[in-house]
């Protein structure tokens, strides 16, 4: 079994030396007597079998081995204090990993934006920022497994703070069959091919749906087919804005109301109060969303 030769107190004197320039004012520093520094270096030196500091007067100076250790440890160090400093974030009740999940159809930048900002007040907290259909996230409630789901489908019994309407509007690409047209019916989408961002047939409750139909899983999927001129979708304004500006997919001009949309709630599904990082980061969902809530 390995044993270390040295000790973190060794490097961290070490350090300390070279830092202040000698043993004297290293003392001075770590309110230890230069006698103690002297023999932890000393040790150190003997323990390694090299030299990292030539005493030259009243100072000591690196050696070109002492230069190469002095970085490394740093980083030894510096690890270890944050190392005792998480386990202090966390003695405090401050939780290690969160986990967010967000129904793939619904659009995130807010949810970016908070994450952003709680990133650099995370404290070590881990995100784990996953994607799912409407009937995984309604798994994902009914398991209590995860901190917060970003879902278009509640139930009444679920603690839930409704955050937005997503707008949905019809895409295609500007070759497609549908964009000649200078006006779109519900007839003329009826006899096309229809790409549905779901994984199975819970996305046409409440909307009408052309016969000829594909589901598709992901976001990145449905939008490179519809680029390639297959189909047509409906898809949230906000993740086609750009699409649409640079004339890859163009916006059917349909005959009736164009205008689909669905409200996306924040549900929190453990019946225990969150915690302090779970808090802060339901603030910050709640200010980003904030801008364009319901």
């Amino acid at each position: 079994m390995y044993r270390p030769k040295s000790t973190i107190e060794q490097w961290r004197i070490f350090q300390a030396v070279v830092d202040e320039g000698g043993y004297a004012q290293a003392a001075d520093k770590l309110n230890k007597s230069q006698s103690s520094l002297n023999h932890a270096v000393a040790k150190l030196q003997q323990s390694l079998g090299v030299a990292l500091l030539e005493v030259q007067g009243r100072k000591a100076y690196l050696t070109d081995e002492g230069r190469v250790f002095l970085h490394r440890s740093r980083k030894i160090t510096h690890n270890f204090k944050e190392l005792e400093s998480l386990a202090d974030v966390l003695a405090s009740g401050w939780e290690a990993v969160l986990r967010v999940v967000v129904e793939a159809s619904l659009p995130r930048q807010p949810l970016y934006n908070a994450l952003s900002e709680f990133a650099s007040a995370s404290r070590g907290c881990r995100v784990h920022l996953l994607e799912a259909q409407p009937a995984g996230c309604q798994a994902v409630i009914k398991q209590e497994a995860a901190d917060f789901i970003i879902t278009s489908l509640v139930t009444p019994d679920t603690h839930s703070l409704a955050l937005r309407t997503t707008v949905y509007v019809p895409v295609c690409a500007p070759a497609h069959p549908l964009a000649q047209l200078n006006e779109v019916s519900a007839l003329d989408l009826e006899n096309q091919l229809e790409l549905i961002l779901s994984e199975n047939k819970e996305a046409e409750k409440g909307w009408k749906r052309a016969d000829q139909r594909w589901y598709i899983n992901h976001l990145h999927d449905t939008l490179s087919l519809l680029r390639r001129g297959v189909g047509f979708s409906w898809l949230p304004e906000e993740a086609v804005m750009t699409l649409l500006e640079a004339n890859i997919l163009v916006r059917l001009p349909l005959s009736t109301q164009a205008r689909r949309q669905r409200f996306s709630y924040l549900v929190t599904p453990h019946s225990r109060p969150v915690g302090p990082a779970a808090n802060l980061l339901l603030s910050l969902i709640r200010k980003h969303y904030g801008a364009c809530a319901i």
